[in-house]
């Protein structure tokens, strides 16, 4: 139960980031502020990691596969996800990216970590099913930025993909959770993520080249948005490490709803009725797919 709170407060916690950037992303490119969101993040970690006692120190072979799962998970992910929302819809990308927990289930079982089960099955539809009903409206909004002509299918392509990437780390994070502390493994791939994150960030959006220009609350905005996913991704990995991949990855359905209500209670966007029933089917979804099966009693009593 304790795993599947850490999973539920990441997807909470996945909304609320998102309503935040949604707020400063004028003020910046995108690669500078993933830059200085796990920038922050890392920060928040690192003397955490210092400071704990029995930490174990990494096998050399495990370092780069660690690193490269944080690269994917923090730079590959999101450079899909923000390229497919500049050619599609960001309700119909965040309907796409809503199969992560289905892709990370299929993937789950057939590396044999997962059984296949019916209430998992039902419960990641349901939670896919919730997503769109709740965002339908926005689904029929515009993307982001002009989109290239004949060019949709290659946006949806890139949310799935961005789907796809996350759903492989979240299985492959799994081995290394047993050896090593989360809060280690966090911030190694963190660091790494910064590291490559910088090459787009300096090069493309000349990060360096001057100080970030934000107002105070933009500012603000930042550095919560870098602390809150310093602490998700801690509580995201520590969950991984305790619960199967299908069952903690479903909780990423609360992200979109979730920056769907705070954009209803902070900004005064209208709540249509397809989306109460897109929350009583997240709901249910989130129900069926964490609920296991009580064993069955033998005749011996045991």
């Amino acid at each position: 139960m304790l795993a599947l709170a850490a999973a539920a407060a990441t997807g909470v916690q996945v909304g609320a980031a998102m309503v935040a950037t949604r707020f400063v992303i004028g003020q910046t490119g995108p690669a500078s502020l993933a830059l200085l969101r796990y920038a922050i993040g890392c920060l928040c970690l690192v003397p955490a990691v210092l400071m704990m006692r029995g930490r174990a120190s990494f096998a050399a072979r495990d370092v780069a596969p660690i690193a490269a799962l944080g690269i994917v998970q923090f730079g590959l992910l999101i450079a899909l996800l923000n390229w497919g929302l500049r050619i599609i819809p960001a309700g119909r990308g965040a309907v796409v990216f809503a199969t992560f927990p289905l892709l990370t289930m299929m993937i789950a079982v057939a590396l044999g970590q997962e059984r296949l089960t019916w209430r998992r099955t039902l419960g990641v539809l349901l939670t896919i099913a919730g997503v769109a009903l709740t965002l339908g409206g926005q689904a029929r909004s515009e993307p982001v930025g002009p989109a290239p002509v004949g060019l949709d299918w290659a946006g949806y392509l890139a949310a799935f993909g961005a789907a796809l990437c996350g759903a492989v780390c979240s299985v492959l994070y799994r081995p290394y959770l047993r050896r090593y502390p989360a809060l280690q493994v966090s911030a190694l791939a963190m660091l790494a993520s910064v590291v490559a994150l910088a090459v787009p960030a300096g090069l493309g959006e000349g990060f360096f080249a001057a100080w970030p220009r934000f107002t105070p609350a933009g500012w603000l905005a930042v550095v919560f948005i870098g602390m809150s996913s310093g602490i998700g991704y801690l509580l995201w990995l520590w969950a991984l490490g305790r619960a199967a991949a299908t069952q903690v990855t479903v909780f990423l359905s609360l992200g979109p709803v979730v920056a769907f209500l705070l954009g209803a209670a902070l900004l005064g966007e209208p709540v249509p009725a397809p989306a109460i029933a897109g929350l009583a089917c997240l709901a249910g979804g989130l129900w069926a797919a964490t609920r296991e099966p009580r064993p069955v009693a033998r005749e011996d009593g045991r």
